[in-house]
Parts: structure tokens; sequence; C-alpha cells
């Protein structure tokens, strides 16, 4: 018993000199120091200030990889990732089936919400966009694939007809006669062909079933472009690679400057002299049941024969 009571003040206060050791050696108490990780050579900024246009937004870059640099204005829901994989495999797939689109294999897009309608696209040749191939897309908001793919498809197709095979220009768009196919027709058969090519069916039927009573002005009164003329010479002369070989031709053979920008628009039988070699069949026939056929286009088509030997059918 004596012992036992010896021994207990004695541990008490070796456990106090403990403690108070330890207090002793506790430093002032210090947050963790955040780590700012640098971006590799070669990455997209982190911040871009919009100088296009009326558009003067501070742009957040939210996602990158070697194909994909999305920006968000500060309006965009950042919950939002799915234009980071749908906009990449649409680019991913542009790229392997077209090819050449300048130095930059990157697709610069943006986002906007509650802010510009529609959408924009821009190219690698061009200082408007910082040389970037660029598709900017509003108002929004983006919440869900569904239901929002449009804007952004048709937009890059615009850099298909624009810059592809490194060329500089199209010289179908615009309002016809001036331009071909105005600003959309020619982009949706090549939407419909995204959406197969992406392994999307309900989406390309959605399409098709959007846009295939469609009716146009130009180039005659009740032109139906899609039923009558894209879907037939996609459908029936080779699918996509009756795009590809388009404009391929077009690269190959259309005038262009040293810089390898186009130097004029085409012609309506210069395009059905194009399209004809596309698919590899004389198309006049075609083209007379979709929109009539004119003297005068009747003139072009053999000058461009003449002009553009080259291409055969």
């Amino acid at each position: 018993m004596m012992n036992r009571l010896i021994l207990l003040p004695a541990l008490l206060s070796l456990t106090l000199a403990l403690t108070q050791c330890s207090r002793k050696n506790i430093g002032p108490s210090t947050a963790p120091t955040a780590v700012v990780v640098p971006d590799p050579a070669g990455a997209p900024p982190k911040t871009w200030k919009e100088h296009w246009f009326d558009h003067t937004q501070d742009l957040t870059r939210v996602f990158y990889d070697d194909d994909l640099a999305v920006y968000y204005d500060g309006d965009v829901d950042k919950s939002i990732t799915w234009p980071f994989k749908y906009v990449g495999d649409v680019w991913r797939y542009t790229k392997k089936t077209y090819g050449g689109h300048g130095p930059d294999t990157r697709l610069y897009a943006v986002f906007h919400t509650n802010k510009y309608s529609g959408g924009h696209p821009d190219y690698y040749f061009n200082s408007a966009h910082d040389f970037r191939n660029v598709i900017d897309c509003g108002p929004g908001p983006w919440l869900t694939q569904a239901g929002n793919i449009d804007v952004p498809t048709h937009e890059v197709f615009h850099i298909v007809e624009s810059a592809t095979f490194d060329t500089k220009g199209s010289p179908g768009f615009g309002a016809y006669p001036n331009g071909i196919w105005g600003d959309s027709k020619f982009s949706e058969i090549y939407q419909y062909d995204v959406y197969l090519g992406l392994k999307m069916p309900e989406e390309a039927q959605r399409w098709y079933d959007k846009i295939v009573n469609g009716k146009e002005t130009f180039p005659a009164a009740n032109s139906y472009w899609f039923k009558d003329w894209l879907f037939p010479w996609y459908n029936n002369y080779g699918k996509t690679r009756v795009l590809v070989d388009f404009f391929k031709l077009l690269a190959d053979n259309f005038p262009k400057d040293s810089n390898n920008k186009y130097t004029r628009k085409m012609n309506w039988g210069e395009y059905i002299h194009f399209s004809s070699g596309a698919a590899r069949t004389d198309l006049k026939v075609m083209a007379t049941t979709a929109f009539g056929w004119k003297t005068q286009w009747e003139n072009e088509l053999v000058k461009a024969r003449l002009d553009f030997p080259r291409v055969t059918y």
C-alpha cells in the first residue's frame, strides 16, 4: 500500500510535465498554402477577353484537352459539363473526316447565357478571334445536352466550309445569288452526317424530321433543299464521302490566291458541276427536278466544265 501511495504522485507529476512540454512545442495555427500548378506549354489561356462585334465578356476556361477548349461567360452555370465531350466529339469527327483546319488543331468553344442570340464562328486565319477556330454560342442556358446540340454543331460547319483542307473562305456562303447556300442549307446535311457519325441515330432522325420539309425562296420559289437535293445527293452518292469530296474538289480546283484564300464566290452552274464531280455522276437532271433550270445556269454549267476540266463525272 505504501509503495502505491508513493508512486501515484510521481506519475501525476510526470504526466503534468509531459503535457506542459507538449504545449510549449505547439506553434501558431497556419492554413495550408495553395499550390498553383502552371499550365503546360501550349495550353489555351485560362481567361479570354472578348473583343469582337458587340461581345465584351470576360471568359473563363472551364475545360480543355488536345482537341477542345471551352470558355464560359460569368452567367453560365459552371456545373454544365456536357459540351466538353459532345463538342469535342463533333470536332474530332470533323477533323478526322475532312482534315486541315490550320496550324492549331484545337477548337475554341465559347458559351454565353442570357445574351447574344444564335451563334457565330471564326477561323484560324482571322485576327478578330485571335487566329483561332472558334464557335461562339448564345443565349443558352445550355443546361442539358438534349435540345442544345444544333447550334454548336451548325457553327462547326462554318469552319468546315471556310477552313477545310487549310483553305480560307467559303465560295458558297452568303445570300443568293452572291452565295449559293445562304447561311445554313449546306449545314443541314453536314449536321445529319455528324449525328450519324457520332452514333446518334435518334438525333439524326429528329434533325431529319425537323428540316426535311423546309422550303426556301432561293434559287427559285418553293425550293426544298434538303428533301429534293441535299439528302438524295448525300444518301445516293456516297454519304460522308460525297461531302468530303465536294470540299476537296473545291480546295484543289477553285481559284485561290497565294495565301490559299478563295478569290471569289461560285455561281450556280459551278455549284452543280462540283456537286456532280463529288457524286461522280451528272446531276443536272436532279438539280432541274429540285430547282428548275434557267438558261443562265446552263451557260454557267457549260463554262464550268471548260474552266474546271479536272472535275469529272
